[in-house]
């Protein structure tokens, strides 16, 4: 049985095969994340066009620098969905900042408060993507189609209780979405810039 705190098989073999310069390596690791990556920038950043090329200067600085990964940190999903929250906060204070300084109105205060929203609402899109398909599941039928956990449990075919369960669950995990670590951080691992 592997170490519990290892990290998985592909995320040490990708670090591997990214440190040895493989450029099929790269477009795997690009298959597997760059929804991931785009999303974030763009939940973040606000722009189509932002969140691209943004997406491009993660993938550039995971090619140019794969020992930055420390598996003993977490899963190579966290450390890349950091990177690019980390980025794409820099990118808007950048251009937020020069905005303000160019408009000569708001203030700093707003753009801290624009920040942080982006970076919650990056953060909250990241959780329901990676919590698993039950509890995204109930949350979807709760918060979009606005079902009570009655009508959830009918809906997926599962015990009230289950379903109660599952909403509780992922609103737990949803609610994490406010605090100061980065996106799937785990404690110590980097945090909100």
């Amino acid at each position: 049985m592997a170490k519990k705190d290892a990290p998985p098989r592909w995320d040490r073999k990708m670090q591997q095969r990214l440190a040895r310069g493989e450029a099929a390596a790269l477009g795997e690791f690009y298959d597997r994340f760059a929804s991931l990556v785009h999303g974030l920038a763009h939940r973040v950043l606000g722009d189509e066009g932002a969140a691209d090329r943004l997406t491009r200067e993660v993938f550039a600085h995971v090619w140019e620098h794969p020992d930055a990964y420390d598996p003993k940190q977490g899963p190579l999903r966290s450390w890349v969905a950091t990177l690019t929250h980390r980025l794409a906060v820099q990118r808007l204070r950048v251009t937020e900042t020069a905005a303000l300084a160019e408009e000569g109105h708001g203030t700093t205060e707003e753009l801290e408060s624009r920040v942080r929203h982006a970076s919650v609402a990056a953060r909250a899109d990241y959780i329901v993507q990676s919590m698993p398909a039950p509890l995204r599941a109930a949350l979807e039928l709760a918060y979009f189609q606005r079902r009570d956990y009655r009508q959830t449990a009918v809906d997926l075919g599962v015990t009230e209780d289950e379903a109660r369960r599952r909403l509780r669950l992922g609103l737990q995990l949803l609610s994490t979405a406010h605090d100061a670590a980065a996106p799937g951080t785990p404690p110590g691992y980097g945090g909100a810039a």
